[in-house]
């Protein structure tokens, strides 16, 4: 074992395992974009659920509840959606991820079809992080798409209170 990683590398056993430690922390900062991906996405889904459960008790205290109530929670739900769909994408890429990583350390044991492995598997958490990327995204647009459409609807009714 000791020579398999050192023959691979060209040099010592410890230069050999050197090497192995370096390739394998690699992934580690892919792991910890990951992890602070997942930290916002989740810090949205708080702030969402906020919402419906500042909603939720304002229609249980019996408060007026504007028009554009259904529009509200329509893109509510959707926004929760998105971001459930950019959480389980992001655990999944760090899932991947680490699996990537004891994969370069079954490798260097000198398992077989290792690399086509560790390629699947580094793919995937690369595919994983781009739809969860892609989830964030469309939730920020559901999110600026209502607030815009709030904001005009102030406007309008602020309009409408100077004019009379």
């Amino acid at each position: 074992m000791l020579s398999s990683v050192a023959g691979a590398i060209g040099g010592t056993a410890v230069e050999g395992y050197a090497h192995l430690i370096q390739v394998a922390l690699t992934p580690v900062f892919l792991l910890t974009a990951v992890a602070g991906f997942l930290n916002v996405f989740t810090g949205r889904l708080a702030r969402v659920a906020d919402r419906v459960n500042a909603m939720t008790r304002d229609r249980t205290d019996g408060k007026a509840l504007g028009a554009g109530l259904s529009v509200n929670i329509d893109s509510l739900r959707r926004r929760t959606v998105a971001l459930q769909a950019a959480v389980v994408l992001g655990g999944t890429s760090g899932a991947f991820t680490c699996a990537a990583t004891v994969t370069i350390f079954i490798g260097a044991l000198g398992a077989n079809l290792v690399s086509l492995l560790l390629f699947v598997e580094f793919g995937m958490a690369m595919l994983s992080l781009f739809g969860a990327l892609g989830c964030f995204v469309a939730e920020m647009l559901i999110a600026s798409r209502v607030m815009i459409a709030e904001i005009g609807r102030d406007a309008a009714q602020g309009e409408t209170a100077r004019t009379r």
